[in-house]
């Protein structure tokens, strides 16, 4: 099957767990012998006019990454114009697929969006195409915001959201409590829903066993620094962990909006010595904190899935999450970690006492955790499960224009 992927996150662009889903689940299709064609974008700020799109193959793949235009726009500041401006380069280059040279003539089968800022070029191209469209979700404007969007922007980008749901012929979510979203949100003629949880390579996240702590314990939170991923409960919950284990230290990797005002969080909670923020760590440097952690705190509000949670669990560090939508599904308390209701600041605290009063038993759960990767969570029962969306997608004739017959062409160098 020829497929055309299209995502605003692709490596080395990964804002967050979306560009390295969608990065394996590609390959792994790549691998499965479909043709696989990756439609993304060039770092922001790239100036289209001295930077055009760049294609080359990697891993069986061809990445077609183009810069969106004009260069000026900033994500932060213009973020419809800014994604308005990614999606007509996307739709430029996608067109091009079918002409002499890209491409060599290379048409696709399926169209394949993920998430709501490729809504616009998606939808285009599987209307150019002429094939249908299956469209991943992998969270929502209102489940960010507690269920509100109430504000301009954010309705607008509910709307959008809205727009890809209904457009499509399919629709995947990474869980059940995502499925049970969108259908609430976006209903109710939406298309087939499936679940297909992330997947996890478990040769790229190596185990280790814990060693006996010497020292102060050491937490570390993975992800976005942004409201709904909870790192404020963290933070708060710091000065009573301190209390039963002084000298307990948190450590949070990761990038975003809401940096500055964690920032002063911790001053305010008087913790500020004791919160070191990482940044962004590359994927050598994720792996010696994993491993170094006492425990990996993921205290998500609103998380669609949290992939974080299964590389941690496959580096062997004990878990500690909230029961926040996929979390709650990946993650089985007292199995394989220890989970805590979304928001409650008093549960984290004795969830973290737990995992740091007993190291024996939390390396029993991280046993367990790790050995539940290799059943449920395998990217080549993602693909398998994804082909089969395909399939179904292209039994149900949804586009009515018909268009003339394209000669089918390998990709160039397969």
């Amino acid at each position: 099957m020829k497929i055309l992927i299209v995502s605003w996150e692709y490596p080395p662009v990964v804002v967050g767990g979306l560009g390295r889903h969608v990065h394996h689940l590609a390959t792994e299709l790549a691998a499965a012998g479909n043709e696989v064609v990756v439609l993304s974008r060039r770092p922001s700020g790239t100036d289209a006019t001295t930077h055009p799109t760049i294609s080359h193959f990697e891993d069986g793949v061809l990445v077609v990454a183009v810069a969106e235009d004009p260069a000026h726009f900033v994500f932060g500041e213009d973020m419809l114009a800014w994604t308005l401006a990614m999606g007509h380069a996307m739709v430029r280059a996608g067109t091009a697929l079918r002409k002499p040279g890209l491409g060599e003539g290379w048409q696709p089968d399926i169209v394949h969006a993920h998430d709501w800022l490729v809504a616009h070029p998606a939808i285009a191209l599987a209307e150019f195409y002429d094939v249908p469209l299956v469209s991943t979700l992998h969270a929502t404007e209102a489940g960010r915001h507690s269920g509100w969007v109430s504000g301009r922007i954010n309705r607008q980008v509910h709307s959008v959201e809205w727009w890809l749901a209904n457009e499509s012929d399919s629709l995947i979510t990474c869980s059940a409590s995502m499925k049970d979203e969108v259908t609430a949100l976006y209903g109710p003629n939406l298309p087939p829903v499936t679940v297909i949880r992330n997947g996890i390579d478990l040769t790229t996240w190596s185990y280790r066993e814990r060693a006996p702590r010497s020292g102060p314990p050491r937490l570390l939170y993975v992800g976005r620094l942004e409201y709904e991923k909870g790192v404020q409960d963290a933070i708060a919950a710091l000065p009573r962990i301190r209390r039963s284990h002084p000298g307990t230290t948190l450590s949070i990797a990761g990038e975003g909006t809401q940096f500055e005002w964690l920032s002063e969080l911790a001053r305010t909670h008087r913790v500020a010595r004791s919160v070191t923020f990482l940044g962004n760590l590359d994927h050598i440097e994720l792996l010696g904190w994993l491993h170094g952690a006492d425990a990996i705190v993921l205290p998500s509000r609103y998380e669609p899935f949290g992939i974080i949670a299964l590389e941690s669990a496959a580096a062997g560090a004990p878990l500690v999450t909230s029961t926040a939508g996929g979390l709650g599904e990946a993650v089985v308390d007292g199995v394989t970690g220890v989970s805590f209701a979304p928001g409650d600041v008093a549960g984290l605290t004795s969830a973290v006492r737990e995992v740091l009063d007993d190291p024996a038993a939390a390396t029993v759960r991280a046993e367990a955790a790790r050995a539940r990767l290799t059943s449920d969570f395998d990217w080549h029962k993602v693909a398998d499960d994804t082909s089969n969306v395909y399939a179904a997608a292209k039994r149900r004739v949804r586009h009515p224009l018909a268009r003339p017959e394209i000669p089918e062409r390998p990709l160039p160098g397969r």
